[in-house]
């Protein structure tokens, strides 16, 4: 196992996922119910660059359970962080299947 039990990837730099919500203020509100929670030493909540899956977003990838979540809204927030961070329980609805590795990307051009 990791440094931490439960190990959260914000996108906060690909095409799409910094238009499709606020994800600055996402990773400020998860790190915030870390410290709240008294977790810090559980719990890692990081800012990621694309995760090749744009226009799916606002998205985050938790590990090591390997759950990517797609479409996320600021009022998801509290259900992703007591369900899943700190319950271990994914938020179903929001569970998102990545499929091909890099589906989004234009392929290179011949």
């Amino acid at each position: 196992m990791g440094q931490y039990r439960t190990h959260v990837f914000v996108c906060t730099s690909g095409e799409t996922c910094p238009s499709q919500g606020d994800v600055e203020k996402y990773v400020k509100y998860l790190r915030g119910e870390v410290v709240k929670a008294k977790l810090q030493a559980d719990v890692r909540i990081n800012k990621a660059g694309c995760f090749s899956q744009c226009g799916h977003g606002p998205m985050f990838v938790v590990y090591p359970d390997n759950v990517w979540y797609g479409g996320v809204q600021e009022s998801d927030l509290p259900e992703i962080f007591a369900s899943h961070i700190v319950g271990g329980r994914p938020v179903e609805r929001l569970v998102y299947e990545p499929g091909v590795k890099g589906a989004n990307k234009k392929p290179d051009a011949h």
